[in-house]
């Protein structure tokens, strides 16, 4: 299922490749895109929100909403 999440706390390239790696290493994630400038993670994954939840609090980010990802551009 492919999901957004919404996060603040990313202000450059490097916390997005922190989050994509970090997002990366949790089973059942396929695909994970951050854009730090809009504060977006892009996942692609088979786990719950609640494992999204605390993979990316653990990444050091503040999660403000995981929702479905609906069309193309999120």
């Amino acid at each position: 299922m492919k999901r957004v999440i919404e996060v603040e706390g990313m202000c450059c390239k490097r916390c997005a490749e922190r989050a994509e790696k970090k997002l990366l290493l949790l089973d059942g994630v396929s695909g994970a895109k951050a854009n730090f400038k809009k504060g977006v993670i892009f996942v692609e994954s088979e786990a719950g929100d609640e494992a999204l939840f605390d993979c990316v609090t653990d990444a050091g980010f503040t999660v403000k909403e995981i929702r479905a990802r609906k069309g193309i551009f999120g």
